[in-house]
């Protein structure tokens, strides 16, 4: 548009001049193609710039989360071959062994990376050691002994079931209800509020007590849900809300921590300081997508207020007819 606008100039100049002399209209139009020309430069590299830049900041957000998020998951760095999964998946191996692989691959555990030798030692990488005892082995736990045994990355919920009714029936008689018995041994998905049902609880007592306990974790277990949806559709906008993130993990945690007291007084009282907690998260969120909608307006008003100085710069360019 500058380069038409500067051609037209030149053609208005070579016909307005006579004998040296430039009408003085025809130097006012001469000066605004100039300036057109120049503005239109400036205006064509801030379209650039703004258009470009955030596809760079993205790009870069995008490969940051990738390595520090994705790459580090919590239990540490996934090997890339593991030879306890070979073995178990090998058509030598019996059927109800192979089937532990095909439910780990559907678990909680699998989507963050928690393997075999997290949770049973040994080595994945030496098929001739990964079952050595001198590589750290644990084989399958006893009955009375799983606690402890997800008790070593379940630090604070091992010390409450072991404090409530459940951990002193499975210390006293070797047969009240362990980790297993609720969550399953491969097949372990995230906790929620949903594994309180009448077909697992009334395998060991009635459903009455846990019924109670399950209506006094509903609402702070709808409200965390509800912060959940909201943190994905910011991480679907580009937006990764690392600090709201970070604590409603914490929050959430502490939450799931408090179901293995099964006291339903002390989740009663505890309510009212989760319901806080999550109301702090909640706002922060909100002020996120707020920033967010008004970068989206602000930038859609700047394009539009680009394009109109351009429409402008364009019609005053112009040259007008005879």
């Amino acid at each position: 548009m500058a380069i038409f606008g500067y051609l037209r100039r030149e053609k208005r100049m070579e016909k307005t001049c006579f004998a040296g002399y430039v009408l003085p209209l025809t130097r006012l139009l001469g000066c605004l193609d100039v300036l057109g020309a120049d503005l239109m430069r400036y205006v064509f590299l801030l379209l650039v710039v703004l258009l470009t830049l955030p596809a760079i900041t993205s790009g870069s957000y995008r490969e940051e989360f990738e390595k520090e998020f994705l790459s580090e998951p919590w239990a540490g760095e996934q090997t890339e071959v593991d030879v306890c999964i070979e073995c178990h998946s090998s058509e030598k191996m019996k059927p109800s062994f192979r089937n532990i692989i095909e439910e780990w691959k559907t678990s909680w555990h699998f989507q963050n990376k928690i393997s075999c030798h997290d949770c049973h030692g040994g080595d994945p990488k030496d098929a001739a050691m990964a079952m050595s005892p001198q590589r750290g082995f644990l084989g399958t736990p006893q009955y009375v002994q799983v606690p402890e045994f997800c008790g070593k990355c379940h630090v604070g919920i091992l010390k409450y079931y072991l404090d409530s009714g459940h951990g002193k029936a499975l210390k006293a008689s070797g047969k009240g209800p362990n980790c297993v018995t609720c969550h399953g041994a491969h097949n372990i998905q995230k906790a929620s509020i949903d594994i309180i049902n009448e077909q697992r609880c009334t395998k060991c007592h009635s459903y009455e007590r846990a019924k109670i306990m399950k209506q006094a974790l509903f609402l702070t277990e709808e409200k965390i849900t509800a912060l959940e949806s909201s943190l994905k559709r910011l991480r679907a906008e580009g937006v990764f809300a690392e600090d709201e993130e970070k604590s409603l993990f914490s929050t959430e945690a502490e939450f799931r921590t408090l179901f293995h007291t099964v006291d339903v007084s002390l989740v009663k009282e505890r309510t009212d300081d989760f319901t806080r907690k999550l109301s702090a998260i909640e706002k922060q969120i909100q002020d996120t997508f707020l920033e967010l909608g008004f970068r989206k307006n602000f930038s859609a008003f700047m394009m539009l207020l680009f394009a109109g100085l351009g429409v402008v710069i364009f019609l005053l360019s112009k040259t007008p007819r005879d």
